[in-house]
């Protein structure tokens, strides 16, 4: 409920025109067999949300719910030249195998290089065609990595920049290394530090401050073509308190929008 009132507040301030309301399917959802939590939800939000964007072809940016409504966006955006840029607390790396708690919000990035296909195609669920290669990521702000996703940033070298004194410039040179010319910007708002901002899920200390990132987000755009992003995880107490971070989150709509 609480990542519905952030939704919620969020859509009351976007361009009414412009914005289109995915509804969340009712009911907790089922695991199909497999250990990812409400995957029959998971892949009911996938089809709607795919169904929406492919009737554009403008650049679109997905805003609300957790890390897990990604999945479609990233998949819809992605290009052959594309490098996936993950502003997040978590990496949300794991397989299906890895996951402790079969959260699919930790399981989206992973499933997005293709780590989740047997359980997604046995569910009938369409992975992403093709999948995400690991050189074509950059972790930037990522600082709670569980053991598992720690050991497969090392084995499949994925590029990380720490949120410690995070440089825009940095982020810039990770992503060039990758050899892309166009990016996809996931904002999962735990990357802020919760001393700055209060609507939160799962706060993680030693974050970003929010000028911070958008000064990285205009360096980004100002190098490379964006071909979506994603804002998610607002979480506010309540209704009330979302007001209290919608500035915020606002600077950071502006700047992928721009």
């Amino acid at each position: 409920m609480r990542l519905s009132d952030g939704a919620n507040a969020i859509f009351g301030d976007l361009p009414a025109k412009a914005s289109t309301m995915v509804e969340v399917p009712v009911g907790a959802g089922d695991a199909l067999g497999t250990t990812i939590h409400r995957l029959s939800a998971v892949g009911a939000i996938a089809d709607a949300l795919s169904a929406e964007l492919t009737g554009s072809t403008e650049p679109a940016l997905v805003v609300g719910g957790d890390c897990g409504v990604e999945f479609a966006a990233v998949a819809h955006a992605y290009r052959d030249d594309t490098c996936v840029v993950w502003f997040d607390a978590h990496p949300d790396l794991h397989s299906p195998e890895s996951s402790e708690s079969g959260a699919f919000s930790g399981i989206v990035l992973g499933a997005l290089l293709g780590r989740a296909d047997a359980e997604l195609r046995s569910s009938g669920i369409a992975t992403a065609s093709p999948a995400i290669p690991p050189s074509r990521v950059v972790l930037a702000g990522t600082r709670s990595f569980d053991d598992a996703e720690d050991a497969f940033v090392d084995e499949a070298g994925i590029a990380t920049v720490s949120a410690f004194d995070l440089d825009p410039q940095e982020v810039v040179d990770a992503v060039a290394r990758t050899g892309a010319s166009s990016i996809y910007i996931h904002i999962d708002l735990d990357v802020l530090d919760p001393s700055t901002f209060d609507g939160l899920l799962d706060p993680q200390p030693f974050g970003l401050e929010p000028a911070a990132l958008v000064a990285v987000i205009h360096a980004l755009r100002e190098r490379f073509e964006l071909t979506g992003a994603g804002i998610c995880s607002f979480a506010p107490a309540t209704a009330e308190a979302a007001a209290d971070d919608l500035g915020t989150i606002l600077r950071l709509v502006g700047a992928l929008a721009r």
